[in-house]
């Protein structure tokens, strides 16, 4: 069997940042309460791995309302410039890991809103990066996920200038067909394709991949975005592609009737998890 790892498999820079980032503060910090805000990564191998070193997820304002002290991590998918505020006034130690892409992002919608423009987020509204984004964006602002939402949008200023960004993990030809909808609307408008590099450079390597081998393997956390549009995207050039967390959800017998696999995984995901699909899949056949 021949086996085809993509290069551009698993964790991207901003993620690799933020949990190095953990890790160092864990160090740093022996005797201080170490929390993220949120998991600092959708990956449940390396939230439990950093939860047996006394690091703990807070999941909501509410949640942070009950910290007195300790040190606050923000995860790569950053938070609303409240969060920041809130722990600020907490007097809690806030250390930044936001991706630098992720905060590019609340830098524009910020000073574009100032100018007056209506914010358009092309990405998932219920992802925690949209969720953040939106906190830097003012009260004018949508997400538009689909087709229909972006038909549906229309604003009550026909004059207005418009601004339209995306998740950092959005697909990129589903964000080109999502502005070219806005765009024929007849706006003012600017559009700022604000997808991550590594992100693109991923899609494309995985599509290519799949469209030339008889299996796929996509490799990563079931509430990753950019591992879930990886699988579609592969999904779409390869009817046998295989979502899996871990070698634990990999059944082997699906790849015994097939000559060459493809394995790509989404940015949150360890190289070590990689190694052992990409070794396992090897010696079993």
């Amino acid at each position: 069997m021949e086996i085809e790892l993509a290069r551009t498999a698993g964790f991207c820079f901003g993620v690799k940042r933020a949990v190095d980032t953990v890790y160092e503060q864990v160090e740093q910090h022996r005797e201080d309460k170490i929390y993220t805000y949120g998991p600092i990564i959708h990956n449940e191998e390396v939230t439990k791995d950093l939860a047996k070193k006394g690091v703990e997820v807070i999941d909501s304002e509410k949640e942070l309302d009950a910290v007195d002290k300790g040190v606050i991590i923000i995860r790569s998918h950053g938070v609303a410039r409240d969060i920041y505020k809130k722990i600020q006034e907490k007097g809690l130690t806030c250390v930044d890991a936001t991706c630098p892409f992720v905060k590019k992002i609340h830098r524009i919608v910020e000073e574009e809103s100032k100018k007056g423009a209506f914010i358009v987020i092309i990405g998932n509204s219920e992802h925690p990066e949209v969720e953040g984004i939106k906190g830097w964006a003012g009260k004018q602002v949508i997400v538009v996920q689909t087709a229909e939402d972006a038909r549906q949008f229309q604003l009550k200023d026909a004059e207005q200038r418009v601004c339209v960004v995306s998740q950092t993990t959005f697909n990129y030809n589903k964000f080109k067909d999502l502005v070219e909808i806005i765009s024929k609307k007849g706006y003012d408008i600017i559009v700022l394709n604000t997808i991550c590099n590594a992100t693109k450079e991923r899609q494309e390597e995985a599509c290519e991949i799949a469209k030339r081998v008889d299996a796929m393997v996509v490799i990563g956390d079931k509430r990753s975005s950019n591992t879930q549009k990886l699988f579609e995207i592969c999904k779409n050039e390869c009817l046998n592609t295989y979502y899996i967390q871990t070698l634990d959800d990999l059944d082997m017998n699906q790849l015994r009737s097939v000559e060459t696999v493809g394995i790509t995984a989404g940015a949150s995901t360890p190289n070590n998890i990689i190694e052992e699909v990409q070794n396992n899949v090897r010696i079993n056949f």
